[in-house]
């Protein structure tokens, strides 16, 4: 594969010097690259895919004011991405993904494994019913290069799922499976969760206690419109962990 490197700070977009491109990926902070658009060279530059999340929707109602906040700055951030590319004649697509998972690599599945190596377990807020649809990144990468070709998926947004909708139970229970360990998941009874996280949360990074509550919540998305505008066609849920 042929592939060149260049470095560059979005926060500084005016020293970028960058080569002429036809087809931009975001995967930085979207307001940042919002921003920094206008800096690119814009010969050639026709279409952008840009990536956020379906946090957006998810967390718009979240408990925690902070998590309220920094997805209303996410919305935000894409009205302006949306409108820089529109002002430059680009033509834009946005992806938001659901749970991504990388094995080794992400901040969602990865850290659930790194947990169960800790602490031998799993705990769950109640029953773990809320359903989910984890996305390997893989799977996204692909997507993108499909979207960015495709004119039907121009000037749109898409919820980008994984292809199997599970509890998160179950989405726990395949983590065991993927690092080959027996399942060992306990419930925890709603009203003691919040005692029982404060002794977790040292072990799990950037935890809180939002986290336990919406394991009961289903966060679903219909990807019909990625499928039909792009193929999109992403794999099962089996983590694999060596």
């Amino acid at each position: 594969m042929n592939v060149e490197w260049f470095e560059g700070d979005l926060n500084a977009p005016e020293k970028l010097e960058l080569p002429a491109i036809s087809t931009l990926y975001c995967t930085a902070n979207v307001g940042l690259m919002a921003v920094a658009l206008p800096y690119f060279p814009r010969e050639q530059l026709t279409r952008a895919v840009a990536f956020t999340s379906t946090s957006i929707i998810t967390k718009a109602e979240s408990e925690l004011r902070s998590e309220r906040e920094s997805v209303l700055l996410w919305a935000e951030s894409e009205r302006q991405f949306i409108l820089a590319c529109e002002r430059l004649g680009v033509q834009w697509t946005i992806l938001r993904p659901t749970l991504i998972y990388d094995e080794g690599r992400d901040a969602n599945v990865t850290r659930l494994s790194r947990l169960i190596e800790k602490i031998g377990f799993m705990p769950l807020a109640g029953a773990g019913s809320g359903l989910r649809q984890p996305v390997h990144a893989e799977d996204l990468a692909l997507g993108a290069i499909a979207a960015a070709a495709s004119s039907d998926a121009k000037n749109k947004i898409y919820a980008l799922a994984g292809t199997d909708t599970i509890t998160y139970r179950e989405m726990v229970g395949r983590i065991f499976d993927g690092m080959q360990r027996s399942r060992r998941i306990v419930a925890i009874p709603p009203p003691l969760w919040r005692a029982a996280f404060a002794l977790a949360a040292p072990l799990i990074s950037n935890a809180n206690v939002a986290m336990g509550n919406r394991m009961a919540t289903d966060m679903i998305f219909d990807v019909t419109p990625a499928v039909n505008d792009f193929g999109w066609n992403p794999r099962e849920f089996r983590p694999k962990f060596k």
